[in-house]
This record gives C-alpha cells, sequence and structure tokens, in this order.
C-alpha cells in the first residue's frame, strides 16, 4: 500500500489523527505526512472533514431524507448538467447517479419533513429531466460513515436466571 493510501485509511479512520500519530503509523516522517497531506488536499483527492453526528443524542431536529430521482435526458443535458444543478442546493448532503430502479440517488437535510417535502416539491421535482421522485423518510439512523450508533451500554449477551 501507498504512503499516500495509508494517510488516506488513516484519516478516513480519524480525521484528527495528529501528524505525530499517522508518521507512527506508517513509518513515515512528520514532514513526509504533512506534505503528502497538503498534496492530497491540492489535487482535490480529500475534499474537507467532517464530523460524524448523532443527531438522535442532540436537541436539535434534524429530518433526513433519501430520495430516488428518475431521469430522462435529452441530446443537450447529461447526466452531469442535472447532477450540477442539484448539487447547488444547500439541503443536498449527497447525491450519487447509481445503477438500477432509478438514476441518482439524492440524500437531503431539514430542519422539518415539511421543510424536505417543500424542497423536493418546489426545487426538485419541477426540474424538467428529472420524471419521478421517491422520498424516504430516515427514521433511526444505527451506522454513519463507518460509525455505529447507539448507547454505548449494550449488552447482548443473554442474561441467565438462577
Amino acid at each position: 500500500m501507498s504512503s499516500r493510501a495509508e494517510i488516506l485509511e488513516l484519516l478516513r479512520e480519524n480525521a484528527r489523527y495528529s501528524t505525530e500519530d499517522m508518521a507512527r503509523q506508517t513509518d513515515l516522517s512528520e514532514s513526509e505526512v504533512e506534505a503528502a497531506i497538503e498534496e492530497l488536499e491540492a489535487d482535490g483527492v480529500i475534499r474537507g472533514y467532517t464530523a460524524v453526528v448523532d443527531w438522535g443524542e442532540t436537541d436539535e431536529e434534524r429530518v433526513r431524507a433519501l430520495v430516488e430521482l428518475n431521469v430522462t435526458l435529452d441530446r443537450e443535458t447529461s447526466y452531469a448538467d442535472i447532477a450540477a444543478r442539484l448539487a447547488k442546493f444547500p439541503e443536498v448532503e449527497s447525491l450519487r447517479l447509481v445503477s438500477g430502479d432509478y438514476d441518482f440517488d439524492m440524500e437531503v437535510e431539514g430542519d422539518s419533513m415539511r421543510e424536505v417535502s417543500r424542497f423536493i416539491s418546489d426545487k426538485v421535482a419541477p426540474v424538467p429531466e428529472i420524471t419521478q421522485t421517491v422520498t424516504h423518510y430516515v427514521m433511526e439512523s444505527y451506522k454513519e460513515s463507518g460509525i455505529e450508533f447507539g448507547d454505548g451500554h449494550d449488552d447482548d449477551r443473554l442474561s441467565v436466571s438462577p
């Protein structure tokens, strides 16, 4: 595995590792780790750093929906054109072209179901190339970005009664 790949894996595991921690784990010097990270950022491989938030553990109300989008392309419009238009909306957390029964998989967040619904009906559905939307509201999250959620006190052992 290349040193760039090792650094990427470590950052995916914990983006808060210090360069000293990563140097120790990769047998690189701290300056080599720093240079590699700067190069990865400059090349656009690393696009940002973010926290994984379990909204269920906060007092904040956040609504997340997964939206299936079907599109019909014409000669002048490509998937990339549609994606560029949709990705500009701040409500869109992720957007992917997928194989299967629909074309795009879009993740949307808002402060309420009404806000998410209005966004889909007022901003997404009117896009001429979009022929169908199917919205699935997330009821509970158990794992995000490789991080399992829960109270941390789960005991999966069966109790034994005398």
